[in-house]
């Protein structure tokens, strides 16, 4: 259950990145406490970075049942972190993201780790993963507000067999 985040500072058309990351429990651990340790290390993160908003990735089709709920309980954690932090969320997704910042919404994972490390000026930093797809999210959210703001985005993802 690896959940990945990036924070980024705009103006609404130039944009910087201000952190990343990825929050990894260990998977030895039982479900509720590694949902502990990524809430904890959320609302860390959001006391650090002082998000003017979260913005997630919403909810999208996972390959089996069991994946999809594991992936809603985390969903619902980042969710519960925001609002602990009394910000508005904004949830987008998956092919939203990928059309704002690819220009094509079914791109793949590391078309939009290149597109996100042009956009961010990260040169060498084109690692498709949790952390490229938080900042994805990130991005969008910043091009449809459109207006100065500090966006945070954490996007939930699974690493493991099942989960995309």
């Amino acid at each position: 259950m690896r959940t990945g985040w990036g924070a980024i500072e705009t103006d609404g058309l130039r944009h910087r990145l201000v952190d990343k990351g990825v929050i990894a429990p260990p998977h030895a651990h039982p479900l509720p406490e590694r949902l502990r340790i990524i809430h904890s290390g959320l609302s860390a993160l959001l006391t650090r970075l002082r998000p003017e908003r979260l913005a997630v990735e919403d909810l999208f089709h996972a390959a089996n049942a069991r994946s999809a709920l594991v992936l809603g309980h985390v969903r619902g954690v980042v969710l519960l972190a925001g609002a602990e932090a009394g910000l508005p969320v904004q949830a987008l997704a998956p092919a939203t993201v990928k059309q704002q910042v690819t220009g094509f919404g079914r791109a793949e994972k590391s078309q939009v780790a290149l597109m996100v490390s042009r956009l961010l000026n990260l040169a060498g930093d084109e690692q498709a993963g949790d952390a490229a797809d938080a900042l994805a999210v990130a991005l969008c959210c910043a091009c449809r507000l459109q207006e100065p703001a500090g966006v945070t985005a954490l996007a939930d993802r699974r690493r493991r067999r099942g989960a995309r």
